[in-house]
């Protein structure tokens, strides 16, 4: 199971429904993290620094900051961007079954949709 970054404006319901269900999930919020209010680049730059895949809803910026990552060769441990209109029950659902089943290695240079 890869540690994660649950980005500032992420939904903290479907973050506890996955902690509710993966009993070992090694997570920072990034307010408490010291990557609060970060650019979408230094918070990539920081997750890469830790290994943490990045939980976001940003379909806007992030991702494309996370291509340019890979683009220039630079560390980018993953990114899921969960769609803020997905129901909380399946986005919950999703995220435990993609952490669970899950390496490190297996999210690094990706960004995932979900849905």
């Amino acid at each position: 199971m890869p540690p994660v970054l649950i980005d500032e404006n992420f939904n903290h319901r479907i973050l506890r429904g996955v902690r509710l269900r993966t009993a070992h999930l090694d997570f920072v919020v990034a307010q408490r993290g010291g990557a609060g209010g970060a650019a979408d680049a230094l918070l990539l730059s920081w997750a890469a620094e830790q290994r943490r895949v990045v939980l976001t809803h940003d379909r806007q910026t992030l991702p494309k900051f996370a291509y340019d990552r890979v683009r220039s060769n630079q560390p980018m441990p993953g990114v899921i961007v969960v769609s803020d209109e997905m129901p909380i029950g399946q986005a919950i659902e999703e995220l435990t079954m993609y952490l669970e089943c899950g390496s490190p290695q297996d999210f690094e240079n990706l960004v995932i949709f979900l849905p």
